[in-house]
C-alpha cells in the first residue's frame, strides 16, 4: 500500500446490515468503486444474502470478529476463538480489531496465525454524536494518497454515513483518485 499514486482504500466495519449495507453498495456501484468490508460474523449469519452480494459485486471482505468484541476485555484464547469462528465465514486472513483494540498477546497470536491486521489512518466518526457536516469534513480534509478510510455500515452511523459517504465519493472521484481494496 504505497502513497505514490492517487489511491484510497475505502473500508466499512460492522455489517452486513439490512438496507444500510445495500445502500452503501448502491452508492459504490454508482461510482464503480470497490471497497473492503470488515464483517461481524453474527451479522453474516443473519444477513447472508447481503454478504454474498458484497462478494459478488467484487468487494473484498475481512474479519471483524464474531460478535464485535473488544480486545481489551477478552483473553487471548477467547478472542482468538471468536476470530477463528468468523474466519470460517469470511475465508480470509484480513482482520480488523473492533475499536482498534488488541492486547499484545492477541496481536502476537494473530500475527503467528497468519492474519494481516488492518487499521486505518482516517476515521469518519460517523458513529459519534457529531453533525453530518463535521463527519463529511473530517474524511474529506484528512484523506490523502494511500489513506485507509473507515466508515461504518451500522445503524448507529446511518445518519452521518449517509450524508458523508456520497460527498466523499464525489469529491475524491473529481480529484482523480482511484479506490482500491485491501
Amino acid at each position: 500500500m504505497g502513497r505514490e499514486e492517487k489511491s484510497i482504500y475505502l473500508t466499512f466495519d460492522d455489517g452486513p446490515i439490512p438496507y444500510l449495507t445495500d445502500w452503501v453498495l448502491d452508492q459504490l456501484n454508482q461510482y464503480k468503486i470497490k471497497a473492503t468490508f470488515f464483517c461481524v460474523g453474527a451479522n453474516i449469519l443473519k444477513n447472508h444474502t447481503i454478504f454474498e452480494r458484497i462478494k459478488s459485486e467484487g468487494h473484498t471482505v475481512g474479519n471483524h470478529t464474531m460478535f464485535h468484541s473488544k480486545g481489551f476485555k477478552n483473553t487471548v484464547g477467547s478472542y482468538l476463538k471468536e476470530v477463528e469462528e468468523c474466519k470460517k465465514l469470511v475465508h480470509t486472513n484480513l482482520f480488523r480489531p473492533p475499536y482498534g483494540q488488541l492486547r499484545r498477546g492477541q496481536y502476537r497470536a494473530l500475527m503467528e496465525g497468519g492474519y494481516k491486521i488492518i487499521l486505518w489512518d482516517v476515521i469518519s466518526y460517523d458513529f459519534e454524536n457529531i453533525s453530518e457536516k463535521t463527519c463529511a469534513d473530517n474524511v474529506i480534509k484528512n484523506t490523502k494518497n494511500g489513506s485507509i478510510v473507515l466508515f461504518h455500515d451500522n445503524m448507529k452511523a446511518e445518519r452521518n454515513m449517509k450524508y458523508a459517504l456520497p460527498l466523499f465519493l464525489e469529491e475524491y472521484t473529481k480529484r482523480g483518485y482511484t479506490f482500491k481494496t485491501l
